[in-house]
């Protein structure tokens, strides 16, 4: 029983702290923004590149919910992210009116120059939803429409968001892309390896390597 004893100590002792605190990451950032419509009534070239509060690096998600409601059935709202090092390497997500809810995404690098990755005319996303756009420095890109997954770890190198921009129209002279409502897009980032629960599994295998430890040996005493 006194080894039972130690064994259930030894194992409290390695798990227990991490539940037992509230344990942050205080690299976590959390940055919400809301985009009225008149923001993608404009072309590309007379869009405005606006600065972030803070910088998502490293692992970060972009969660896209589309309020908008559109004046003409080709109408779009896009989105680029740039990164932080280089206005010239972005990502970008178009998102059409409905009925037809076409969606793309695209990526920006300088080797590789402008390339449509995913593109659907029919369905591409869901207002009933919210897409989700995420990166990490290890898995690349990977993009949702809200029902499915569309990008899978993509490669895109070093990532970091420091800004985005807004645009819907093709042409100076095309009417409104969209009536009224808003999208609301929210940047979560962090550095997971800045979360000391992200040791637990190795506190967890130390203590049962403990734990072996002390059973060999009582056996071997034996």
């Amino acid at each position: 029983m006194k080894y039972l004893f130690v064994i259930v100590l030894l194992v409290g002792s390695f798990i227990s702290p991490a539940f037992a605190q509230d344990v942050k990451n205080p690299s976590l950032i959390i940055e919400t923004i809301e985009i009225p419509a008149e923001e993608f009534n404009r072309v590309l070239r007379d869009a405005p590149i606006v600065k972030l509060d803070d910088v998502h690096a490293v692992s970060w998600q972009i969660t896209i919910d589309n309020n908008l409601l559109y004046a003409n059935p080709n109408g779009n709202a896009v989105i680029r992210v740039y990164d932080q090092e280089n206005l010239d390497e972005f990502i970008e997500v178009g998102m059409g009116s409905q009925p037809d809810n076409k969606f793309w995404v695209a990526v920006q690098t300088p080797k590789e120059g402008y390339i449509v990755v995913h593109r659907d005319l029919d369905r591409g996303w869901y207002p009933q939803a919210k897409s989700i756009v995420s990166y990490t420095d290890r898995a690349g890109l990977t993009v949702n429409n809200g029902a499915r997954i569309v990008v899978t770890n993509l490669d895109i190198g070093v990532f970091a968001i420091d800004s985005y921009s807004t645009h819907g129209l093709e042409g100076s002279t095309d009417p409104p892309a969209v009536n009224s409502g808003s999208m609301i897009m929210e940047f979560l980032s962090g550095d997971p390896a800045e979360n000391v629960l992200a040791l637990f599994p190795f506190y967890v295998a130390a203590g049962i390597g403990v734990i072996v430890g002390v059973l060999f040996l009582t056996k071997k005493r034996s």
